[in-house]
């Protein structure tokens, strides 16, 4: 697929996409590489706008410059805003008690510390990301303890092959707490299902994904 039709590809899909207002975001392409930039109303749309481009297929990265511009009245203090992210991570049952530390700086979360497992690090990224006055989150969260070597590779082909439609294309190699997949995938969903899979084994610290696009 040619640069140009992909780009029509990409503008269509974030038309489509109803959680994404796509009229002030641009859309450049260049051997298969998207450049997203202009800007959008909440930081919830801004990573809404990413995940929608990189379902499409033919893209190969996503380079992201899309500002978050709220309105005027919509403006929010940081003192306000961390008592906000504080709540929110304490109401979410899925996030460990007293975990989590928080900074706000300019609107930009940061969240620092350690959680048990992998989906904990996102569920407290993704309650975030939905805040009004949230222009950036830093997800700076280690995922520990760690596990065995051999546990984690086992637990991590174990779940390639429920999921990905040709496994054996899909290297796994494990070095202490880090997950090394390399290999070749057809689509940019399979990529993805491939790195979830590493993220799901118990005490995997890191994610290399080294997958190609066949």
């Amino acid at each position: 697929m040619d640069d140009m039709t992909l780009r029509q590809h990409v503008l269509a899909e974030l038309d489509f996409d109803p959680k994404v207002d796509a009229a002030h975001v641009g859309v450049a392409v260049r051997d298969s590489i998207v450049t997203l930039s202009g800007h959008v109303a909440t930081y919830a749309e801004k990573i809404a706008a990413e995940k929608t481009v990189q379902r499409v297929q033919g893209v190969r990265a996503v380079v992201e410059e899309i500002e978050v511009r709220y309105p005027a009245d919509e403006k929010t203090g940081d003192e306000e805003l961390a008592a906000r992210v504080v709540k929110v991570l304490a109401w979410n049952v899925q996030v460990p008690d007293g975990a989590i530390k928080v900074k706000v700086e300019h609107g930009c979360v940061t969240l620092d510390g350690s959680v048990p497992w992998y989906y904990q690090r996102v569920v407290a990224q993704s309650a975030v990301s939905r805040l009004t006055g949230v222009r950036e989150v830093l997800n700076l969260l280690a995922v520990k303890p760690t596990a065995s070597s051999a546990d984690v590779k086992s637990k991590v082909l174990a779940a390639l092959r429920r999921t990905a439609k040709d496994p054996d294309n899909i290297t796994v190699r494990v070095e202490g707490d880090t997950v090394f997949l390399d290999g070749y995938v057809d689509v940019w969903s399979e990529r993805e299902l491939a790195e979830r899979a590493a993220w799901s084994a118990a005490g995997v610290h890191s994610v290399h994904d080294h997958l190609k696009l066949a």
